[in-house]
């Protein structure tokens, strides 16, 4: 089974959160964890990122951490995705070693793929595709968006924004290369984590 599915963290760590983690990764189809705490210090991030480190590496899943290239650092994650307000790229790839993987959001704009690419990342994130309640205010994306990128870069295309069980499979049918999913999983009224993930086939 090849794993498509980009993970993104929950917003708060609960106690109960690293239980959940272990059963969703057992599924054996997620590639990517970004870990993505805007609300929490750098020390805490650290202390929870090392904790995940190991559950991600036990399960074989690359663990991503969001914004921080310094963080990423301290955890020895394996990369470091990075917004439109963060470090440049250029300066991320100084910080960390040259194998580790840096992604960069460019939301719906042809301009920032077309920067981006210049900088060499090892894979973009284009979005938001449906209406998303991690980031309610961010632009619907034009979906002929993902063709025109598979033509400009061989590069792995990110799909973020609103993905749940029920829109995943359009997605696919464009060509994308991961789903990142984050609410569907951890904030889904009705469906326990493991149960969540298993929707995506």
């Amino acid at each position: 089974m090849s794993r498509f599915i980009y993970l993104i963290s929950p917003n708060k760590i609960s106690p109960k959160f690293y239980k959940d983690l272990e059963d969703v990764l057992s599924t054996r189809k997620v590639k990517y964890f970004q870990l993505r705490l805007k609300k929490y210090s750098v020390s805490e991030i650290v202390k929870i990122g090392k904790k995940i480190k190991y559950i991600t590496k036990k399960h074989k899943v690359k663990l991503i951490i969001n914004d921080s290239p310094l963080i990423a650092k301290k955890i020895n994650a394996d990369g470091c995705h990075l917004g439109q307000s963060d470090k440049p790229i250029e300066k991320a790839r100084r910080i960390l070693k040259k194998n580790k993987i840096l992604g960069v959001t460019c939301h719906g704009s042809k301009e920032l793929i077309l920067n981006a690419l210049i900088k060499k990342p090892n894979y973009i994130a284009l979005g938001s595709f449906f209406k998303s309640k991690l980031k309610p205010k961010a632009k619907k994306v034009k979906k002929n968006l993902v063709g025109w990128c598979k033509q400009k870069t061989k590069l792995p295309i990110v799909a973020i924004g609103g993905i749940n069980g029920r829109n995943y499979k359009s997605l696919i049918k464009l060509g994308v290369n991961y789903l990142a999913i984050s609410s569907f999983i951890w904030n889904n009224p009705r469906l326990k984590p493991k149960k969540a993930i298993k929707q995506f086939n």
